[in-house]
């Protein structure tokens, strides 16, 4: 089982450091991984050379959200292969 800690969004429950600066409250997220989505993870984070399994997932999911957002608001993605052509990237069937 992986278990990944995220951070919460009320930074109004914050407490404080010794450095002054507010920590963010946390919640602790666990799910399982098939053997294959454990390995898609760890490649993830040696190529992206993210510090935790945490940080991998909260990039995937800036990402994602960022994906959807345009993709709610008309635009498009397309993928230009290596004799410049563009074909039109299907993100969400």
């Amino acid at each position: 089982m992986t278990s990944l800690t995220v951070p919460s969004g009320t930074a109004s429950q914050a407490e404080d450091r010794a450095d002054g600066k507010l920590k963010a409250p946390k919640n602790r997220v666990q799910f399982d991984l098939a053997p294959r989505s454990m390995e898609r993870l760890n490649v993830l984070k040696l190529k992206t050379e993210a510090a935790s399994y945490a940080e991998v997932v909260k990039n995937a999911l800036r990402l994602y959200e960022a994906l959807i957002e345009e993709t709610e608001s008309g635009k498009q993605f397309f993928v230009r292969d290596d004799s410049g052509a563009l074909t039109p990237y299907r993100l969400f069937l």
